[in-house]
């Protein structure tokens, strides 16, 4: 299983950033694709995660009501949508995949991972 993550950049507090990963090489039939982040110095969080079939979604409390995660079955790419970003948003965003139906928010229940992507966000 292979992740490509992209999508990171500068933006100013308040702005909008969409991430995206793209992924190749899965042959289980159901999956949960997660987004995680990790600051400098911090351990790595839970942001949002979206079950491939039904599309079931779990997000973090601090990505609630600004984060949205979709997925495009035909491109085999799932989305974050950040919206009303904050300074402390700031951080390398890496997107996961686990087989299975539960969009756990733990980084140990997944076990493929793809690169990380920068995200900054200027106060």
């Amino acid at each position: 299983v292979q992740l490509q993550a992209s999508g990171g950049g500068l933006v100013q507090a308040g702005g909008s950033l969409r991430l995206s990963c793209a992924f190749s090489g899965v042959t289980f039939s159901t999956y949960i694709a997660g987004w995680f982040r990790q600051a400098p110095g911090k351990e790595r969080e839970f942001v949002a995660a979206i079950g491939w079939r039904y599309g079931r979604t779990n997000y973090a409390d601090s990505a609630k009501g600004r984060f949205t995660i979709s997925r495009d079955h035909p491109k085999d790419t799932v989305y974050l949508q950040m919206n009303s970003l904050k300074p402390e948003d700031t951080s390398h965003y890496y997107c996961a995949l686990r087989e299975g139906q539960i969009p756990y928010d733990t980084a140990r229940h997944y076990p493929h991972w793809g690169q990380g992507t920068l995200v900054t966000v200027s106060s």
